[in-house]
């Protein structure tokens, strides 16, 4: 009866929750660990959190011109694709999927399984199957969520960044009292050089991006934001300064009740804060810690599924990933696709391992991607953006992104090397069956296969073009 497309359904408010709902997550309060055992010391891995802030400001921003310059939504996949090339754009989409994304989703719903028991076992550790089986049950309950309606998930999302930047104030103040109160020897020593590997810094680096990752979320949905022009710097800019702000704060709190020892001894960093300075709310806070995970889970599905949906229609991914629900107006298919591969690794992953492992290859594309602005610039002179950066900021960015992806081969070879398998093993896919497939602009062979399965799930193509 009504037109089948993705309805212009994010506005700024709906934006800015997606940005900070989708960064303020597990990261901030599992992270804390990993940057300090690979920094060596409190003042090191203060100035990490800073710098990775100040690094992901320079790649929002490079986000946020792309996003104006380029109006399809897709994220890093579409960037790549429309400045670099098909190639390096299915190696990303390809990693990505078999990758990055699952091994992300893994992560974060591993936390969020961590925290929703942990208030039920302490002072004991949760059990492990227990913890994974409640993952899953929160990651399978945020996919069924986004498969129904867009208009809920973006509900969810605004009503959860509200949830964790609660979560955040919880930690915050009571830190913040104590630190006014004389409680600073646990910086004495800030800066001991004795303690620093400087061949750690990159998986210090990553573990402090990955709690800042998602500031590249809006340029996933950018043909359903509405004024995406003008939103998409405005919610880049006011959500990312937010962020720093409450991860230096939250950081400085975490060091002024707990030791080094003690954050690096901690399973649930959060907890053990929480344990120690503020006993009242010790079933509280990892309950508001859990639901920020939910909401970067439902933040994470949100928008990958916009990237399969975006590949499979440039012809990159099976047509099937390209269509909407006839009555929800979702991408159903490419909602649903995910949960093998992360039903899988949050099964058999551990949370450290993981991260590493995913890093390597996000951090790669995503220099890859701004590489790809210098070169749209270069291109087309002619073409002025609503919103420009200077060069300088694309440059170094893309420089410390590609050069932190290299140092990190040294510091965990095994997992960066497993990830740069994973991404080198796309070239005999992309050259056997995709390159063939665009020259020859034959019908997929699995058209059939295609044809039920549009009919079972209710979808079909997209009806109006939004970009």
């Amino acid at each position: 009866e009504e037109a089948v497309f993705l309805r212009k359904k994010i506005t700024l408010v709906r934006a800015f929750s997606l940005l900070i709902g989708s960064m303020v997550g597990s990261g901030i309060f599992i992270s804390p660990k990993g940057v300090l055992k690979n920094s060596g010391s409190v003042g090191f891995s203060l100035v990490v959190w800073f710098a990775c802030g100040l690094l992901s400001m320079f790649g929002a921003l490079c986000y946020a011109e792309l996003g104006t310059r380029i109006t399809k939504s897709g994220g890093h996949y579409i960037y790549i694709l429309e400045t670099l090339g098909p190639l390096p754009s299915f190696l990303f989409l390809w990693a990505e999927f078999f990758a990055i994304r699952p091994a992300n989703s893994a992560v974060v719903s591993l936390a969020f399984g961590r925290y929703m028991l942990e208030p039920f076992f302490a002072p004991c550790a949760a059990p492990v199957p227990a913890v994974k089986l409640v993952s899953l049950l929160g990651y399978y309950m945020v996919l069924t969520l986004n498969s129904w309606s867009v208009t809920w998930s973006a509900r969810l999302q605004t009503a959860l960044s509200i949830v964790k930047l609660l979560a955040l104030a919880l930690i915050i103040v009571p830190g913040m009292m104590l630190l006014a109160q004389g409680h600073t020897e646990n910086f004495q020593d800030a800066f001991d050089r004795r303690s620093l590997v400087l061949d750690k810094l990159p998986l210090a680096f990553y573990a402090g991006m990955f709690a800042y990752s998602g500031w590249f979320q809006t340029s996933f949905v950018r043909e359903e934001l509405v004024r995406p022009e003008r939103n998409i710097p405005l919610a880049v800019i006011v959500s990312v300064i937010t962020v720093i702000v409450g991860y230096m704060l939250t950081n400085v709190s975490y060091y002024t009740v707990l030791g080094t020892q003690d954050v690096l001894a901690s399973p649930a960093v959060a907890v053990s804060f929480v344990q120690r300075a503020f006993k009242s709310l010790i079933s509280v806070v990892p309950v508001l810690v859990a639901l920020s995970c939910f909401g970067t889970m439902n933040g994470g599905i949100f928008t990958f599924s916009r990237t399969l949906f975006v590949a499979s229609r440039e012809g990159q991914w099976p047509p099937l990933f390209s269509m909407i629900h006839i009555r929800r107006h979702t991408p159903l298919p490419a909602v649903m696709l995910m949960f093998p591969l992360v039903t899988a690794m949050v099964c058999i992953g551990d949370i450290y391992h993981l991260m590493n492992f995913f890093s390597f290859s996000r951090w790669l594309f995503i220099g890859l991607a701004t590489l790809g602005l210098i070169v749209h610039r270069h291109r087309h002179p002619e073409l002025r953006s609503p919103f420009e950066v200077p060069l300088f900021v694309p440059v170094s960015f893309t420089i410390i992104c590609l050069f932190t992806v290299a140092m990190s081969f040294y510091s965990d070879p095994v997992n960066i090397s497993i990830g740069c398998t994973v991404v080198l093993s796309g070239f005999p896919v992309y050259y056997l069956i995709i390159h063939r497939q665009m020259s020859s602009r034959c019908r997929s062979p699995f058209y059939y296969l295609t044809h039920k399965l549009q009919l079972l799930l209710e979808v079909v193509q997209q009806e109006i073009k939004t970009y």
